[in-house]
Formats: C-alpha cells, structure tokens, sequence
C-alpha cells in the first residue's frame, strides 16, 4: 500500500479548535478517518515551525489522497500538503528504468 506524508498547518479556527479539543483528539479523528477510507495511520506528530503537524499514513491509492486533501483543505481550518513516500526497493526498481530523457542543448 503506497505511503505518504502529511504536513499540516492550522488557521486560527484549525488552532481554536485544537485548543479546545486536544491534540489527542485531532489524533484520534484523524486515525478514524484514515481507517475508515482503508488506510492505516503510521504516525502523528505535532511540530513547531511552518508546519504544525506531521502525519504518514498508508493509503490504498493516490485518488483516495486526493479526495481527502480535497476535504481537508476544503474545509478551510487546515493547509496541507502531501507527499508520496518512496521504499528503497521501488528507488531501486526506478533506477533500472531506460528513460528516454535528454536536456536542452
């Protein structure tokens, strides 16, 4: 099952809400979500910075990613963005790949 990353960033509504809830609860929705569209949650950390939260999750595919980045962000109260984690074993799979690629010039 592909892999991804998460980095999150909360609003001011996104933080209120945190505040008021909890960061365990955040965890908790978050894993239920997941789960409930056929994931497993890896991990879940809260952060200082640009990003608030970090989150890896396996997903059955980059479409059911989309739809939840689409809730996500949508909903307005968190930024996010994904990234699709890579094993070593598919690094090496694309490393032997004849790709036709040539640079300008």
């Amino acid at each position: 099952m592909p892999k991804y990353l998460v980095e999150a960033s909360y609003n001011i509504d996104g933080i209120k809400g945190l505040k008021s809830q909890g960061g365990s609860a955040r965890v908790a929705a978050t894993k239920s979500l997941i789960e409930a569209l056929g994931g497993t949650l890896e991990s879940f950390y809260f952060a200082f910075g640009e990003n608030d939260a970090f989150i890896v999750a396996d997903m059955p595919d980059n479409a059911t990613v989309a739809a939840v980045q689409m809730a996500v962000n949508g909903s307005g109260a968190i930024r996010s963005r994904t990234v699709v984690l890579l094993t070593p074993q598919e690094i090496d799979e694309a490393a032997k790949r004849d790709v036709p690629f040539h640079p300008p010039g």
